[in-house]
């Protein structure tokens, strides 16, 4: 029997952690807002390793905090170790990854969503999304009760018809033995959804106390302090060691003898697994010649003896997964606590979606995280916020926020999704953004900032920071312009750094550009009463060293944004205009691109297709103005 559960502005079916940065997002910009999960005990959980960042996905952490998000700030105060990665390379590359208090991240990300003003938290397992005149209404979960809204938000991660495969064992279940969402499929199927079937796995966890660690090399964090928020309030924690090992040859002998059981070789799993994660048994058939392979001992909290064994992901058997770990240098004798185990689940084709991750089909639903086709965290996070601030905006009747692919890898990763599709879980990469240079760890805030504000989601003294900063920045770089300095004054400290000395006289700025010179260095001709700040001192750095590089970068964009600022009607038939090609009518149909920008970027779409619809737009809105 159904019955009337309440009426919201957002609804949010999922606190993972898509989820749980989509319900954020929407109640901070005022909309009264639900969050439905099937557990209330595994908000924000990470069934796979608890780590936060790494290359790009560092970043969108970052970005997540600039636009008004928790996930840096609930890393910032439950990691047990930080590093900031290649910092022997560029600044483009560079990006933090922590190790985080698995449990703890859970209650704290729980704790904030509890206390978080026009946000009501739920245990409900949403069986059907309700629409009305073909657009969204609201959901209906297993015991009835129907919420209405204007908007939803779908984030059900790899919930939907979950299914575990270990060995010669399946049975449905959500992560880590977690209820799946079963019925939940059937209502996106009905309401016309195409859907496919994907993969993911993880790997077995280990007592501590059974691994011999004087046989690994200790990974530990960083001395320096690093973290994910520009907040100014985190306080510093003790680093907890991580540890690398090897796989042997004996490990690679285990796996080879046991290929017939591995439901990976045998057809058990069907759904298409992360190329860039693989399972061990893979990695051992696609590289035959390696003798071994890397694997890290992690912890998964402070306050815990459960530690996972990074790069062996796996479905084996449980008694071949013993006999692998045993065959690694310092797990001798190790005990496993879980089994790793592969998971299947249903995602959208995601380029079902408008680059504000609204549904084309159904007005008012918006999907984010893993139901998109990707892995990972940290993308998770960065589709839930956009989900959740355009679910809101949608609710509140403001204009959408849509994030280009020179805005930030969120706007990569979302462009990539809508515009491309996916045939695997996605994960985004450095290489996959060409403005990579911009898009870095140190600028999140000043690219996104005032973004997050306008929205309505930021907190105005977070911004007022930024833009005081910014302030700081160029006050500093035309100070550096402005004053000049002889040859002879800097003779000697350019010679102490077996450093060319300039034959002509130059601004501090221009020093400054030159290989090899420090900020440090110029800032000693002529020293500030106080110490800038380091985040403008960084800037100022990168910003003088890199100038030429992101002046053509700047170049490139904005050729591109001619591109983007050309719209195309949101719904048309792209075989009434001639000269395209078959390929090209077909997937622009499919994909519905907003401007000859994306609609450049949709594969089987040549250059000669994009001249044809330039055309074609100056063609219309001529005959448009004569009619007019």
């Amino acid at each position: 029997m159904r019955y009337f559960g309440g009426q919201y502005d957002v609804i949010v079916i999922g606190a993972g952690h898509a989820g749980s940065e989509a319900a954020l997002a929407a109640a901070r910009m005022g909309c009264k807002t639900l969050l439905l999960t099937i557990n209330l005990d595994t908000i924000a959980f990470m069934p796979c390793n608890p780590s936060v960042g790494g290359p790009a996905k560092g970043i969108v952490v970052r970005e997540i905090d600039a636009l008004g998000g928790q996930m840096a700030r609930n890393t910032d105060l439950t990691q047990i170790q930080m590093r900031l990665l290649n910092t022997g390379k560029g600044p483009a590359v560079q990006a933090l990854r922590a190790q985080s208090d698995k449990a703890e991240y859970g209650r704290s990300m729980k704790h904030v969503i509890e206390n978080q003003p026009n946000l009501t938290l739920r245990q409900g397992m949403v069986e059907e999304i309700l629409t009305e005149n073909g657009r969204v209404h609201g959901v209906c979960t297993q015991t009835g009760a129907e919420y209405f809204s204007r908007s939803v938000v779908l984030t059900t991660g790899t919930y939907l018809r979950g299914r575990i495969i270990l060995g010669d064992v399946s049975y449905q279940s959500g992560p880590n033995g977690q209820l799946p969402a079963l019925k939940l499929t059937d209502s996106l199927i009905d309401l016309g959804f195409d859907l496919v079937r994907f993969k993911t796995g993880t790997p077995p966890r280990v007592n501590k106390n059974s691994i011999d660690f004087s046989k690994m090399v200790a990974q530990p964090g960083d001395k320096e302090h690093w973290q994910f928020s520009f907040d100014d309030d985190i306080v510093v924690r003790d680093q907890v060691n991580c540890f690398l090992t090897y796989t042997s040859e004996q490990t690679h002998e285990i796996i080879g003898d046991n290929l017939h059981r591995a439901p990976l070789f045998s057809g058990e799993i069907q759904g298409r697994g992360p190329r860039y994660c693989p399972s061990i048994e893979d990695k051992v058939v696609r590289f035959k010649d390696r003798s071994s392979h890397q694997v890290f001992l992690e912890p998964e909290g402070r306050h815990t003896a459960e530690w996972y064994v990074q790069g062996m992901s796996t479905s084996l058997p449980e008694d071949v997964q013993i006999q692998m770990l045993r065959s690694i240098a310092g797990l001798e004798r190790v005990e496993m606590l879980r089994p790793g185990y592969a998971i299947e689940y249903d995602a959208l084709l995601p380029t079902q979606l408008w680059p504000t991750l609204e549904s084309k089909a159904i007005p008012g639903l918006f999907t984010a995280g893993q139901i998109n086709g990707t892995s990972g965290y940290e993308e998770a996070a960065g589709q839930g916020i956009i989900a959740g601030m355009n679910a809101a905006l949608l609710a509140l009747e403001k204009e959408p926020v849509i994030l280009s692919r020179s805005d930030a890898y969120i706007g990569v990763m979302i462009d990539d999704l809508v515009t491309k599709g996916t045939a695997e879980p996605y994960r985004l990469l450095t290489s996959r953004a060409e403005h990579r240079l911009m898009l870095r760890n140190d600028n999140a805030d000043l690219r996104l900032m005032e973004i997050g504000f306008k929205a309505g989601l930021l907190r105005e003294e977070k911004y007022e920071r930024m833009v005081e900063k910014r302030e700081g920045i160029e006050k500093e770089r035309q100070r550096l312009r402005s004053i000049r300095v002889q040859p002879d004054s800097v003779k000697l400290m350019f010679a102490a750094k077996d450093l060319p000395v300039p034959s002509n006289v130059s601004s501090l700025e221009q020093l400054l550009r030159r290989p090899g010179v420090s900020y440090d260095m110029v800032h000693e001709f002529s020293p500030l009463d106080q110490p800038l700040p380091n985040g403008v001192v960084q800037q100022v750095e990168i910003q003088v060293k890199y100038e030429g590089y992101v002046v053509r970068q700047e170049q490139e964009i904005s050729k591109q944004q001619k591109l983007e600022s050309r719209q195309l009607p949101r719904e048309m038939d792209y075989r009434i205009v001639p000269g395209l090609s078959n390929e090209a009518k077909e997937r622009l149909n499919d994909v519905l691109p907003i401007n000859i920008g994306q609609a450049a970027r949709v594969a089987g779409v040549t250059p000669a297709d994009v001249s044809i619809l330039l055309i074609w737009l100056e063609s219309s809105a001529r005959k448009a103005s004569i009619h007019g």
